[in-house]
Order: C-alpha cells, then sequence, then structure tokens
C-alpha cells in the first residue's frame, strides 16, 4: 500500500513536470488546469505522507516537532486506552446491560440440558477433584481440619447447647425408647445370670452363716432383683423410670446453669479431642474421604458421577422452564460481575497499562503501523486525489475571475 500511495504522488510529479515543459514549449490552454491539478496533487501528497509518517516515526529521520508521536507518547496512549476502557467498556450500566440483553442463564440452561454437555462438563468436574486430590497432602488437610474444626469445637462450651438438646429431647420423651432398651437389657442380663448373682450374695455371707442358709438368702435376692427388674421392664410408670427421667431433666438442666457440672463436661471434652483414637479418626476419615471421591470421579458409571450429571441436566431444564429461577441466576451473575468491575476496574485497566509500558516503542509503533498502517495509506491516496481536484478548482476559479 506504500507502494501505491508512493505511485500516485510519482504520477502527480510526472505529470506536473512534463506539463511544466509541455508549456515552456508553448503548449494549449488546458494545460495549465492539468498542471495546476498535478501540483495541487503532488502538495496534498506530501502533506498527507508527512501526516501519515509522523505518526510512527521521524519523516527522513528528521526530529521534527510533534513527530513520532506513537513511540514518544506511548506510556501516555497506554494510559488513555486503560482509562477509555475502563469508562466506556467495565462500567457498571454497561455491564450490567450487556449481560441482561445477553441472557446468561437461559443460555447457560440449554447447554448445560444436553446430556452430552453435561457429560461434558461432569468429566471436567472429576478432573479437577483428582487434580485437586492429587495437590492436596494428607497431613496439611488433617492439619487445616484440626484448625477449623478440632479447635472450633474446643472454643465451644459443651455444656449449654448439649443441655439445651436434651431438654427438648426429653420434653418430647424421646428418650423412653432408649430406656426401654436398657431396661429389657438389664431383666434379660438378672435372668441369664442367676449363678452370678448366687454367687455375688454368697460371697457377702458372713463366714460363721452356714451355706444352705447363704444359698436360700442368695436365691431370695434373685428372685426379689429379677422381680424388679421385671416391674421396671413393664410398667412405664415404674418410680423407677420415674426417678431416672427427674435425674435426666435435672441433669440436663444442670449442664446449662450449673458451673460445676459445666465445667466437668468441658473436662469430658477435652478428655475426648485429645485422646490418641480420635486424632487418628480425623487422618482416617480424611483418607476414606479422599479414596471415596477418587474412586467415584474415576469411574464413569459411579453413583456420584451419574448424579452430578443428572443434576446438571435438571439444572439446565429448570433455566430453560422457570422464569422465577432463570431471573434469580441472571441476578447474581449481573451481581458478581458489577462486583468485578466496581472493585477490580483499576486493577483491570492497569493490565493494559502496564503491558504497555512494557512494550518497546519502536517495535510498539511497528506493531501498530502493521495493523493499521493499510488503511492510512489510503488517506496519502485520498490526499493526492482531492489535493489534485482542489487544485484543479481554484485554478479554474482564478481563471475565470481573470
Amino acid at each position: 500500500m506504500k507502494l501505491v500511495a508512493l505511485s500516485f504522488l510519482l504520477g502527480a510529479t510526472l505529470i506536473f513536470l512534463l506539463s511544466t515543459l509541455w508549456q515552456s514549449a508553448g503548449a494549449p490552454g488546458w494545460v495549465g488546469y492539468l498542471r495546476a491539478a498535478a501540483e495541487a496533487g503532488m502538495v496534498g501528497a506530501l502533506a498527507d505522507w508527512f501526516a501519515v509518517t509522523a505518526l510512527f516515526r521521524h519523516p527522513l529521520g528528521i526530529k521534527i516537532p510533534h513527530t513520532a508521536i506513537i513511540p514518544n507518547r506511548k506510556d501516555a496512549l497506554g494510559d488513555s486506552l486503560g482509562e477509555f476502557v475502563g469508562t466506556n467498556f467495565l462500567s457498571e450500566q454497561v455491564v450490567r446491560n450487556r449481560l441482561r440483553n445477553v441472557g446468561v442463564a437461559r443460555r447457560l440452561g440449554g447447554w448445560l440440558a444436553a446430556p452430552d454437555n453435561a457429560e461434558r462438563v461432569t468429566s471436567e468436574l472429576a478432573t479437577m477433584v483428582r487434580g485437586l486430590m492429587t495437590v492436596l497432602r494428607d497431613e496439611d488437610v488433617q492439619a487445616v481440619l484440626e484448625q477449623a474444626v478440632v479447635r472450633r469445637v474446643v472454643e465451644i462450651p459443651w455444656g449449654p447447647p448439649l443441655g439445651k438438646l436434651l431438654t427438648g429431647v426429653f420434653a418430647d420423651r424421646s428418650h423412653h425408647k432408649l430406656v426401654d432398651l436398657l431396661c429389657d437389657r438389664a431383666y434379660e442380663w438378672v435372668k441369664d445370670n442367676h449363678g452370678t448373682v448366687l454367687g455375688v450374695v454368697s460371697d457377702r455371707a458372713p463366714t460363721w452363716s452356714p451355706k444352705f442358709v447363704d444359698a436360700m438368702v442368695a436365691d431370695k435376692v434373685y428372685g426379689e432383683v429379677l422381680s424388679f427388674a421385671w416391674a421396671v421392664k413393664t410398667d412405664v410408670n415404674h418410680p423407677m423410670r420415674t426417678a431416672v427421667d427427674r435425674f435426666l431433666i435435672e441433669f440436663a438442666r444442670d449442664l446449662q446453669t450449673d458451673p460445676t457440672t459445666m465445667e466437668r463436661a468441658e473436662q469430658v471434652k477435652h478428655q475426648v479431642l485429645e485422646h490418641p483414637e480420635v486424632q487418628n479418626l480425623i487422618g482416617a476419615t480424611w483418607s476414606t474421604a479422599k479414596r471415596m471421591l477418587l474412586d467415584a470421579a474415576e469411574d464413569p458409571s459411579s453413583e456420584l458421577r451419574r448424579r452430578v450429571r443428572d443434576g446438571l441436566i435438571t439444572l439446565g431444564t429448570r433455566l430453560v422452564e422457570d422464569p422465577t429461577l432463570r431471573e434469580k441466576v441472571d441476578g447474581w451473575v449481573e451481581g458478581a460481575a458489577a462486583y468485578v468491575v466496581l472493585n477490580y476496574r483499576d486493577e483491570i485497566t492497569t493490565l493494559i497499562t502496564d503491558t504497555v509500558a512494557r512494550w518497546d516503542a519502536e517495535e510498539t509503533a511497528r506493531k501498530v503501523e502493521l495493523q493499521v498502517g493499510r488503511d492510512l495509506q489510503f488517506i496519502r491516496i485520498n490526499g493526492t486525489v482531492v489535493g489534485a481536484m482542489a487544485g484543479l478548482l481554484i485554478y479554474t476559479v482564478a481563471q475565470l475571475i481573470i
């Protein structure tokens, strides 16, 4: 394009020279019009060549003021470009309007509703899970669990919340099934351990007591114990059951109000959490969860991947068919984008200005010229043509006046 633009200048120059020589040899009057057009075309071509060249370099290497604009003002142009982008493209209203017109939720829903796309997203999620599991070290995860879970549990007193929970359970009489189970087991134990009960009574009898008397007493005690256990088992209103209920209710109340009971609950809590088995349980829990996740992620037919895939398809269908959900999702997307624009617009525009600042000045000018230089050469061509027409018009008017 430079050669084309130069050819116009050379053509106008050649016409000017030929018409000048012809006029000196006595050419007809119309040659003057041709000479004036060619002369003005030369001036227009040279002026526009200077203007275009001055953008990228010093014309003919002469450091004329206000030339080589892009190399000299590269950083200022980068700042202006960043400010322009930030003002006109990264404003909250522009972003919101654009996202609202795009309809992100509907498009996303239509894409996710396709089974192949849902399977693709599931596979990518599985790859991310495998990568994450590979990067994470077991000891780091265990340390995080201890920091985030165990220490948090330690910081919270157990007494009041546990007492409140138990109060609700006891008020609803939900504990009666457990009491029934304990009573059943106690009765079964007494029934099945006749010899044990007799042995305990006999061992506590005086040494001078006859053996047959000990046996009679032990048998009588066993019968009473068995009867008592049967009564507690069968009678839901038995005084023993009432005493247990009263004790449990008082214990739940003490967990919330009695400093001594609360302190003992804290001691039990620390003993439990500091026990080696509990620490081992945390590590084992992570190892088990990690192994299950990896197995499920690697198996395309696993229940986890199937549920994720079906969930994505369901979500996509709802986004297409449910305008309320679609409106909510669009609102979330707009809000997130607006938050990013409002809080990180300067960082985004700084990326532009810093990138331009790192460019070499001459290299920048060359890159810009390669991108837009072709169109700029049309300015030189148009300058030649428009200049020739203007020169012809001026010469014609001059001739008419004279």
